[in-house]
Parts: structure tokens; C-alpha cells; sequence
């Protein structure tokens, strides 16, 4: 690869206010070379045949009908509350 990768990782590790020793800033560049060449591997390929796409796969939501349902009980659910006061559950403060 380009020389100027011991820089690059030098310099997203200064950006990223990662202090990196010599021997990391190696075994990184060395690192860095083989995804890069990985990259330029695959810009090889011909995809001329390749519909472009956002997504592999269609993604839809699956949204149910907003329908009114019965809800729970709020007698029920205060009764079941490890604490309550006027009719409301208490819990604990997170915060001054």
C-alpha cells in the first residue's frame, strides 16, 4: 500500500485521542494495508450486470391495526407494585 498509511493511522489515532505506541502503530498499518488491498480487490469486480440497491433484502415494517384494546386493570396493577402512593406507583430517585 501508499506509505503514507503509517501516517494515516498516526493521524485517526491523534483525531480519535488514541495514544498508540510504536509497536501498535505497526501491527495497525499492517493491518490497515490488508483491508485496503482487500478494498482494491473488490473494486475489481465487474458489477456492471448489478442492480444498485439501498438494502439486501426488502425491509418493510409489519405495523398492526391501531385498534383500542382493554387495558390492564389499574387496581390490579397498583396492588401488584412493589410501592405505591394516591393511586400512583413509586419508585426509586434517580436524581438530585
Amino acid at each position: 500500500m501508499a506509505d503514507s498509511t503509517h501516517m494515516d493511522v498516526s493521524y485517526i489515532a491523534h483525531l480519535a485521542r488514541i495514544h498508540l505506541a510504536d509497536g501498535e502503530a505497526e501491527l495497525f498499518q499492517g493491518q490497515l494495508d490488508q483491508v485496503l488491498t482487500y478494498v482494491e480487490q473488490l473494486g475489481e469486480l465487474d458489477v456492471s450486470n448489478v442492480e444498485p440497491t439501498a438494502h439486501a433484502m426488502a425491509l418493510v415494517n409489519v405495523l398492526r391495526e391501531d385498534t383500542p384494546r382493554t387495558s390492564l386493570d389499574h387496581d390490579a396493577v397498583i396492588a401488584n407494585a412493589p410501592a405505591a402512593r394516591d393511586g400512583q406507583i413509586l419508585v426509586p430517585k434517580i436524581m438530585e
